[in-house]
């Protein structure tokens, strides 16, 4: 094969339309845009939405919910999860290598699900108040 014989595929690439050039073409005078109009004009256009003048829906109906995008980013681990790791010292990367972190996660919060019954210290990870006191109950820390 050589590049000055490639070629598109048979159809792939159809001949343009010519219109208004007359009327045998079969796209004279009007050339396919119709009779009259916002859309047989040129330059004829309107906002996307637009509804002529009445209210759009997406003005007319109430706006609901957030989404965080820190929540893509925030990875919850439980201390149920936290129980079955070996480590002593935990923070972000031990999550990670254990598989209890998605490698995209950039924070990590534990949040109390589950029981823990060893002494664990954490670095770097966000916890919320019930695992705080879980974990400094059983004489755990947080590092910031």
């Amino acid at each position: 094969m050589k590049l000055n014989t490639i070629k598109p595929a048979k159809g792939s690439k159809p001949n343009k339309i010519r219109v208004g050039r007359g009327i045998g073409s079969g796209f004279g005078k009007t050339a396919g845009r119709g009779h009259k109009g916002q859309r047989a004009r040129s330059g004829g256009y309107h906002k996307v939405g637009f509804e002529g003048g009445q209210m759009p829906i997406q003005r007319r109906l109430p706006k609901r919910g957030f989404k965080s995008a820190m929540k893509a980013l925030t990875a919850e681990v439980r201390l149920s999860e936290i129980e079955k790791m070996k480590a002593t010292e935990i923070d972000l990367a031990t999550l990670k290598a254990e598989g209890f972190v998605a490698a995209t996660a950039q924070t990590a919060k534990l949040v109390k699900s589950g029981v823990l019954t060893r002494k664990v210290s954490f670095k770097g990870v966000l916890a919320t108040k019930g695992a705080r006191e879980a974990v400094t109950a059983l004489g755990g820390s947080f590092a910031e």
